[in-house]
């Protein structure tokens, strides 16, 4: 068996770190130049490194750069209209700037649960720097709070998809992964959003411009609370509901198929921003151009980052189709381990290589499920281990580790100290859990 594609990924990533660190290198180009020369050392022909990067770039794209261009234009336009001041005013007013990180919790967790991460990332960001300005805490510690609670809840629980199928390929009771998994959760996040940051150094950051606001509002310019939360919450909403309808009813049917339409990602984002250019600007005395150049500088402030997490998209492509994920299967097929261990072990190396948690956690179970038979184990804590480990640690081949760096605006070494870190403890403390778990069960 070839070690080669584990060691040309790594000799990629420490390329990529050292165009980018070293000679300042735009992250966008410096992560295209290493996806092409990875698939060449891989032995991918000329015109395979050419597809697989158009492939990647254009798949990551298709599923991101919408929602990540109307979650900015909602955020800006939450900023603008004073709804992120106004949810941050009531949230310090009713747990008080000492318990401020568990409402952050709270919120970061919900929704993890209810939308696909990128969605709950771009929310949670102007929430995150509305009330860090408000409670005169630096941004970055009340967003790897919040950070840490999405990423944990959206690994763990169902309807997600990585945890769904986890479910399913082990053969485990929903139910009882929801119990499980909040024991799990709760120590993972306790650890990551409230006693990392207090030991993590230099969080003291410029706010971004994208999401810097320049007005103080009055109380009376804000609009209600209840409408400030509820316009963001609107994807949550609609693809919660979808996702119960869809239980009740048959699958290809025209309804399925309408419901499924609107509890989309990309249609429940576009309507969560149709109602807020109303509620957020025209309904708060401000004219369709205001409105609209609010809109223009969402998009313009996070053009850069949607570039790059597509070329993030293209090196995990190249890395995915040079068979690096099924070199490390194969490698950790035989070893005799706990089963537990060995299915956060396999599942982690597989999300550090490759950069998919969702790919890891389906590769990881396609190896063990097999095995089931001879393990005595219980498939619940299964669901939990693996999911842990598709939670671990991440780096440059990661659209979300772009996506932290560029819209927090800050360097690689440090969304390794804040990102990396966050991960790696919610990874680590998650398998503590389900390893005491199991002793008692």
């Amino acid at each position: 068996m070839s070690w080669l594609p584990i060691l040309w990924v790594i000799v990629g990533v420490a390329l990529l770190l050292f165009l980018n660190m070293k000679f300042k290198l735009n992250s966008f180009v410096a992560l295209l130049i290493v996806a092409l020369l990875v698939g060449i050392l891989n032995g991918l022909s000329l015109a395979d490194v050419i597809a697989t990067v158009k492939a990647g770039f254009g798949g990551t794209l298709g599923s991101l750069a919408l929602i990540i261009g109307f979650g900015a234009v909602l955020g800006k336009l939450m900023v603008d209209s004073g709804a992120a001041q106004r949810i941050a005013t009531t949230l310090i007013d009713k747990f008080g700037i000492k318990y401020i990180e568990w409402a952050l919790i709270i919120t970061g967790a919900v929704f993890g649960i209810a939308v696909f991460y990128e969605v709950a990332f771009i929310i949670l960001a102007p929430l995150v720097i509305s009330i860090a300005k408000e409670a005169k805490i630096p941004f970055l510690r009340l967003g790897i709070t919040g950070v840490a609670a999405a990423t944990m809840a959206h690994s763990i629980f169902p309807p997600q998809p990585g945890p769904t199928a986890l479910v399913e390929a082990y053969g485990a009771d929903m139910g009882m992964v929801y119990i499980l998994g909040l024991i799990v959760v709760i120590p993972a996040v306790i650890c990551a959003g409230i006693i990392l940051p207090r030991f993590l150094k230099n969080l003291d950051r410029p706010i971004p411009k994208l999401l810097e606001q320049t007005k103080q509002f009055t109380n009376e310019e804000m609009p209600r609370f209840a409408t400030s939360i509820l316009v963001p919450l609107t994807p949550a909403i609609i693809i919660t509901c979808g996702t119960i309808i869809k239980m009740f009813i048959a699958e290809g049917t025209i309804f399925f198929n309408i419901v499924n339409f609107f509890g989309s990602a990309e249609i429940s984002m576009l309507i969560s921003v149709l109602i807020a250019i109303y509620v957020f600007g025209l309904k708060r005395g401000r004219k369709m151009n205001e409105v609209m150049d609010s809109f223009a500088d969402g998009i313009k402030g996070i053009a850069m980052i949607i570039f790059i997490v597509g070329a993030g998209g293209a090196f995990k492509q190249i890395i995915i189709d040079s068979g690096t994920g099924e070199t490390i299967a194969s490698m950790m097929h035989n070893l005799h381990m706990n089963p537990l261990f060995m299915a956060w072990l396999i599942t982690a190396i597989i999300r550090i290589m490759t950069g998919q948690g969702v790919v890891s956690a389906i590769t990881a179970a396609g190896i063990i499920s097999p095995l089931m038979d001879t393990m005595d184990v219980n498939p619940v804590l299964l669901v939990l281990a693996t999911a842990a480990g598709s939670n671990t640690i991440t780096h440059v081949n990661d659209a979300s580790f772009w996506l932290f760096k560029e819209y927090f605006g800050i360097s690689i070494k440090d969304t390794f100290k804040t990102w990396g870190l966050l991960l790696l403890v919610n990874s680590l403390v998650g398998l503590s859990v389900v390893l005491i778990l199991d002793i008692f069960m």
